[in-house]
């Protein structure tokens, strides 16, 4: 008797490539728009200051 093995479940978690792909780019987008965000009001409050 042998136990089958059922890979439904972990098959079922894990994502395709390509979802993997799309959701990394939204990642990365994201960090660099908020990124690109906080380095505008940076500017802003560093100028502000100097005049």
């Amino acid at each position: 008797m042998a136990t089958p093995i059922t890979t439904t479940n972990t098959a079922r978690r894990a994502l395709p490539g390509w979802l993997w792909f799309v959701v990394l780019w939204c990642a990365g987008v994201g960090a660099a728009v908020s990124l690109g965000f906080v380095f505008k009001v940076f500017m802003n409050l560093t100028l502000f200051a100097v005049k």
